[in-house]
């Protein structure tokens, strides 16, 4: 089918509402007139309209902007309608922000790239085409084909970045693992919030290029920063960048001192519930309990015990590397020509990458433990013998999956709880890894009152299972935490730990 016959299907599936055939100004009305099942049908139409246009509307941009270089001048598209730039033309014409505008254009530059799109007009002033078929080909693919949407394949691109030029090693052969990569990321994003594919994106370049990741980090680093401003009525502000270590143990510190007031673990002892309710009912907001709680930092210093301030969780980053079973160089492991461990490593959420010299620091000040697991996260079993999980399985837990696992939900490991799937008296559960998995709060409490299942057939996908009478098809369970690209990332090339 042609794309305006698509066009024309997705119309063609908002008609039926005869509640939606109405002037704009009641457009509201009819909209609350239609039934559940009516509003999440023309929803859904109204996405797969809004797909089709996204499409449309990036092929335009990128013709756009092949139209409007700097060799076209003034001559250029965008130009002789008065506009700077593509970007600039795209902003104004949509209405959209500056950041949308720059998204949308990029991602047109992608899809046409290796093609002949744009090309018309004066051959002095179109850039020529290149042949090289690109590493993002199968992002331009994957939004053609309605496998993605083009934030997704902005966050994919982003996150992935340019692949780097390695002395000795063909560009061909590193453009290829770039796109393997790529097509990866494409049969995750479905059922992926645009955040998490950033980050997994991100995660798995780092892996598959931990030279790369060092400068990053010192990049990243090197731009920390800390500034105070006073404004025109005498308030004092406050400007912080942080490096990626810095950012995440300060977000440990707020999730352990807050987690009560942001849905937190409710298995805790009576005290524990005792000062969490204190906390609940504290009339401050989460803002103001966040700048006291920094400022009593600070007053105490390192006078004042963890647990005066944090209650039973204390505040820490936990880093997560994965060393390879065939590795027998043992622990450390294997360092490039200046001594740095030729490693990466995560926080426990897998949000910052952080670079072997970081790692190797951190091991000299705090230590390790090695815990052992298979790409399925086993074993780590401890059968009836205990009814919650124990510290290294929630590690082990956070680690393959990412915070809580319903379907889009963005609650970090921290925010968790660890739900047996299956039950521990009527099914005789076990407390083993492989038959428990990370759930929010929210999320815990709305599958046993609605009556969802969890089931699992041997190490296979985990699969949320719909009450009973309902028709909902079955949804298999992804795991949200990029870590998941240390156990599986894209094939090696040998140059993957080269100094």
């Amino acid at each position: 089918m042609t794309f305006l016959g698509d066009l024309r299907d997705g119309i063609d599936r908002l008609a039926q509402f005869a509640e939606l055939d109405c002037e704009v100004a009641a457009l509201m009305s009819g909209a609350g007139a239609l039934s559940d099942d009516s509003v999440r049908e023309a929803f859904d139409a109204v996405a797969g309209l809004s797909r089709q246009v996204q499409k449309l509307e990036v092929v335009l941009a990128g013709v756009i902007a092949r139209r409007s270089t700097r060799a076209a001048g003034h001559a250029g598209l965008a130009q002789t309608g008065g506009f700077r730039t593509p970007v600039q033309m795209v902003q104004q014409i949509t209405g959209v922000p500056r950041g949308e505008a720059i998204r949308v254009v990029k991602v047109g530059e992608a899809l046409a790239e290796g093609t002949d799109a744009g090309t018309p007009g004066p051959a002095d002033l179109v850039e020529a085409a290149t042949t090289v078929e690109p590493w993002h080909q199968p992002l331009g693919a994957a939004l053609m084909s309605g496998a993605i949407t083009r934030a997704q394949v902005d966050a994919i691109r982003r996150g992935l970045g340019e692949p780097p030029t390695i002395e000795g090693r063909d560009d061909g052969d590193v453009i290829e693992v770039w796109r393997i990569a790529a097509q990866q990321l494409i049969d995750e994003a479905r059922g992926c919030t645009v955040e998490d594919l950033g980050a997994s994106a991100r995660a798995v370049r780092d892996a598959i290029d931990p030279v790369g990741a060092e400068a990053r980090w010192a990049e990243h680093y090197a731009a920390r920063s800390f500034r105070m401003r006073v404004d025109a009525d005498g308030r004092t502000h406050g400007h912080i960048v942080f490096d990626d270590l810095g950012a995440a143990w300060w977000q440990s510190v707020m999730d352990a001192a807050l987690r009560p007031r942001r849905g937190g673990p409710r298995f805790v002892s009576d005290g524990e519930l005792k000062a969490a309710a204190s906390l609940t009912d504290d009339p401050r907001t989460n803002e103001q309990l966040a700048y006291d709680l920094m400022l009593d930092m600070f007053r105490a210093g390192t006078t004042a015990e963890a647990k005066d301030v944090f209650g039973t969780r204390q505040a820490g980053v936990r880093l997560i590397t994965i060393r390879d079973r065939d590795d027998e160089s043992g622990w450390p492991l294997r360092r490039d020509a200046f001594g740095r461990l030729l490693a990466v490593a995560h926080s426990e959420d897998g949000a910052p990458t952080l670079p072997g010299s970081v790692l190797d620091r951190t091991l000299c000040e705090t230590g390790f433990i090695d815990v052992t697991l298979d790409a399925c996260g086993n074993p780590l079993d401890v059968g009836r013998e205990r009814r919650l999980f124990t510290p290294p399985q929630r590690i082990a837990l956070a680690a393959r999956d990412g915070g809580c696992m319903w379907p889009g939900c963005d609650r970090p490991p921290s925010m968790t709880e660890a739900h047996h799937i299956d039950e521990w008296v009527a099914d005789e559960g076990r407390t083993d890894i492989d038959r428990g998995i990370l759930l929010c709060t929210y999320h815990h409490v709305h599958l046993h009152f609605a009556g969802f299942r969890i089931v699992r057939e041997g190490l296979g996908a985990f699969i949320l299972v719909a009450p009973p009478g309902e028709s909902a098809a079955p949804i298999e369970l992804r795991s949200k935490s990029p870590l998941r690209w240390l156990f599986d990332p894209p094939p090696r090339v040998g140059w993957r730990l080269a100094a």
